[in-house]
């Protein structure tokens, strides 16, 4: 993992998951307003796990550089930061500010009934670094 030497890959790798949330919400507003009327919110949030993935992608190749980690260890480190980071705020906000229940919340990830999500979650992890193969980071 990280060395006490680089505190800032931790900062910069936190402050680019913020950039990754607040464009996976204007994601999920979208899906909302232009997707779900047309397909349900089941099929929506389906098709949103490679949308998605697709969009921080693209983030985290522009930013792989500048959040400083260059070893896989590292890197894996900052995909492993990001999956915590994203499936507490994902329970957090879903359980107590849209008030979704437990079943709800664990739909998404229920592959036998369809759900997506941990195929998303495995791209979150593996994907600073793919971002640095992409980048030819290290």
């Amino acid at each position: 993992m990280w060395h006490p030497s680089t505190p800032s890959i931790v900062t910069r790798a936190t402050a680019i998951w913020l950039l990754l949330i607040c464009a996976e919400i204007l994601h999920g507003i979208a899906r909302g307003l232009l997707l779900v009327p047309h397909v349900g919110e089941f099929r929506s949030n389906q098709i949103g796990v490679f949308t998605g993935s697709i969009i921080i992608l693209v983030i985290a190749v522009a930013f792989v550089r500048w959040i400083g980690a260059s070893r896989t260890s590292d890197l894996l480190a900052v995909g492993l930061l990001w999956l915590v980071l994203t499936l507490s705020f994902e329970v957090g906000f879903g359980r107590f500010v849209v008030g979704a229940s437990w079943e709800r919340l664990a739909a998404d990830y229920n592959v036998l009934e369809g759900g997506l999500l941990p195929f998303g979650m495995l791209v979150l992890l593996l994907l600073p670094l793919i971002a640095a193969k992409m980048r030819k980071v290290g």
